[in-house]
Parts: C-alpha cells; structure tokens; sequence
C-alpha cells in the first residue's frame, strides 16, 4: 500500500525550496519524533530512499 503526495515548491527572494510532507500515518508506523534526522539517498532518477540517520530497532527483530 502506498500514499501519494504532493511536492511543494517555495520559491524566495535569494532561494528556493521543495518540500515533501510525510503523512502521519506513516509518521506514526515508523515512530517519527520531532526534531530527528534523516537523510535522502538517491538510487536513481525515479528512485528516493527516506533513511533514518540514527536507527531504531527493526519491528522484525521485536517480534
């Protein structure tokens, strides 16, 4: 199952910006915190991984 969203574009005086919004429930799924980092890693042109750079325990090894 996937869930479609929008890219915004902000465009200012001396830059420009796109934003992606994650939706909450896939925020809440992975236990998004405020405030966490992460970082995109680019496979290809059709191809953005979303990686958490300090990672939780995998749901798999809790079960």
């Amino acid at each position: 199952m996937g869930y479609e969203v929008k890219i915004q574009r902000v465009e200012r005086r001396q830059t420009k910006s796109f934003y992606v919004n994650l939706p909450a429930a896939v925020a809440e799924a992975a236990e998004v915190e405020k405030g966490e980092r992460w970082e995109w890693q680019v496979e290809d042109r059709n191809l953005f991984i979303l990686k958490r750079k300090n990672p939780l325990g995998s749901l798999r090894e809790q079960g």
